[in-house]
């Protein structure tokens, strides 16, 4: 090839690149509006309950009218209710699904530094509720749709926007009313939503997750059944000893470990980007050797609990009620399980096994009913979208990508069991931030100002992407 038959060629491929790539925003100046609204949403007290969710319909409504996108709200509830918007595109592909949910967990006020709903902001971070959980993603999400608009992106794809409510356990009013009453409104091919993020380590970035599955939660409940008296004559059929017996049997109790493909690639990439003592625990317990995986599974659950559930159905005792009087010997006492299952485990055989681990007829074992979510299958690793999260990890956050299995539950349970590929990301958070009491759902919960402005990067590039015209 001649010296200007390569000069032609090279600028040839500048222009084909040049072509395929997005248009990409002046970050830096992003910085204020993302900020504004991030705290303005913040602000918004939508813990459920009661939830309130509409004054954020009606703010991300405002938002993207604002914009030129027409935004709609809907719902079963008018103090509950959820928006949808939709950038049309070429319709060569299926739409694509970016949603967080406007809704956040309850507060004990006495116990926050700053006041949880004042977005305050100190020393680098935002401090309030749902800075983690999950007004990120949802200013992430509106971020995204605002820029392909703004910068005039081409689609081949429809871009559908929801803003749900409900998410911490009222699903009816939220993605479970989308799903059973409005499904057309959102019907995709594929869906991005909370449940992975990038984890950091002494400041700096080690790895990103993908949430591609996630355990399905199920209430047990602990019926203790005896003789009621009086306090100063002890009873063998005592309902709380019966009840204590049988919540301390089910403490003691780890179910069989049972891996998936996503569990299965998470501690096998994990294990190759770990320290070499930590990452023989990884390895380990993918073993076939019974003794080395006892051993690493008894490692996990002492020094990285969340890792230990990962790797089964997991069963926690958190509620034990009995008696009304000191002297009164009740007829009567109950426990509640939170069951977290592995997405294929069948609830009888597990309601059976419980039953089992008890092994008391004056102690009745049965399902709640509360909270339930349907299973859905693993979204797949090998697809245009988890190759996008990849890419732009590496891009974003020089950052390796692991497939997660979510020991939490998310809202994309029920898209996933319409046939929806859902895949879950968030924001880069501490990893020693949860015990300390900055993690979700705690009493400081908090976000690096500097994170929050790269995951709507990262945002922007995987959605842009994965819709723009090609």
């Amino acid at each position: 090839m001649s010296s200007r038959q390569a000069v032609l060629f090279a600028s040839l491929t500048s222009v084909a690149l040049l072509a395929q790539a997005a248009p990409q925003p002046d970050w830096a100046k992003l910085e204020a509006e993302t900020m504004q609204h991030y705290q303005s949403v913040l602000r918004l007290d939508t813990r459920n309950p009661p939830g309130n969710e509409h004054i954020i319909a009606e703010y991300v409504k405002q938002v993207l009218e604002k914009e030129g996108i027409p935004a709609q709200i809907v719902g079963s509830d008018p103090k509950r209710s959820n928006v949808v918007a939709r950038l049309k595109g070429s319709g060569r592909k299926r739409p694509l699904l970016i949603m967080g949910h406007s809704d956040v967990v309850t507060v004990d006020e006495a116990k926050w530094k700053f006041p949880p709903f004042s977005a305050t902001r100190d020393g680098g971070y935002v401090y309030g509720r749902g800075t983690v959980d999950d007004k990120d993603n949802l200013t992430a999400s509106l971020m995204t749709m605002l820029l392909l608009k703004r910068l005039n992106v081409a689609l081949d794809r429809d871009v559908i926007f929801l803003s749900e409510s409900g998410e911490e356990g009222t699903t009816g009013v939220g993605i479970g009313y989308m799903v059973k009453d409005q499904f057309p409104l959102i019907d995709a091919e594929y869906c991005l939503a909370e449940g992975g993020g990038v984890v950091r380590i002494g400041g700096e970035v080690k790895y990103a997750t993908v949430q591609t599955l996630e355990k399905i939660p199920r209430g047990i409940e602990l019926v203790s059944h005896g003789i009621s008296g009086h306090g100063s004559i002890p009873l063998k059929s005592n309902a709380i000893v019966h009840l204590a017996g049988a919540v301390a049997k089910i403490g003691d109790w780890r179910p069989e470990i049972r891996f998936n493909e996503t569990t299965g690639t998470y501690f096998r990439k994990l294990a190759a980007i770990s320290p070499p003592d930590v990452a023989k625990y990884y390895r380990d317990v993918l073993s076939t050797d019974p003794t080395l995986r006892k051993a690493a599974d008894d490692w996990l659950f002492e020094n990285e609990p969340r890792h230990s559930s990962m790797l089964r159905t997991s069963v926690s005792p958190n509620i034990f009620t009995g008696g009304y009087r000191s002297n009164v010997i009740p007829s009567e006492a109950k426990a509640t399980l939170d069951v977290r299952a592995l997405p294929d485990e069948d609830p009888a055989k597990l309601l059976a096994q419980v039953k089992q681990v008890v092994n008391d007829p004056a102690v009745d074992v049965r399902f709640t009913g509360q909270n339930e979510r349907p299973a859905g299958r693993d979204a797949r690793l090998d697809n245009e979208v988890y190759r996008a999260l990849e890419a732009a990890a590496t891009r974003v956050y020089s950052a390796t990508t692991l497939p997660t299995m979510s020991t939490g539950a998310t809202d994309m349970a029920q898209l996933r069991a319409k046939g929806v590929q859902c895949f879950g990301i968030g924001s880069a958070t501490d990893f020693e931030d949860p015990p300390k009491g900055f993690g979700a759902h705690s009493d400081q919960e908090r976000l690096l100002e500097s994170e929050l402005h790269r995951f709507v990067r990262f945002n922007y590039d995987v959605v842009s992407d994965l819709a723009r015209a090609k």
